[in-house]
């Protein structure tokens, strides 16, 4: 079981992981190995996880998130295979934490009076400039 939070926790069934070869320099080591890890999580069939943790979670996959509803991390920073998965696991921990913080929802605001007076006073200025940018007329 992975602890999320107090009181979430995932099993470790519900991921997939797979090695890949890591993109990048690294010469033989890289070509020889299979170091980066590709870790599943499949947001939208998790029981652990409740509708609107999975809802917020796949706001903040954006791009990682496949269309079956999947999030997909690939982890190959470190040069070795277990440093990656721990990276990889890290990162998943975090997103699925910060999905469980829930928005402070929005207070909508009046303008005060005295911003409507500095407002309006603007454009009244502003309008007496255009104003004076007409053609001139000559009364003689």
């Amino acid at each position: 079981m992975i602890e999320i939070t107090s009181w979430l926790r995932i099993d470790e069934d519900e991921l997939v992981e797979k090695a890949a070869r890591a993109s990048g320099p690294g010469g033989q080591h890289v070509n020889k190995t299979s170091t980066a890890i590709e870790l599943r999580f499949d947001v939208t069939n998790s029981p652990s996880l409740t509708d609107d943790i999975k809802a917020r979670l796949t706001a903040l996959g954006g791009s990682r998130m496949t269309q079956e509803g999947v999030l997909v991390l690939f982890a190959q920073g470190h040069r070795s295979q277990e440093l990656n998965r721990q990276d990889a696991r890290e990162r998943l921990v975090e997103l699925i934490r910060r999905a469980t913080e829930k928005p402070k929802p929005r207070r909508p605001t009046k303008p005060t009076y005295s911003s409507k007076l500095k407002r309006l006073e603007t454009k009244s200025k502003r309008s007496g400039v255009k104003t004076m940018r007409g053609r001139v007329h000559h009364d003689d």
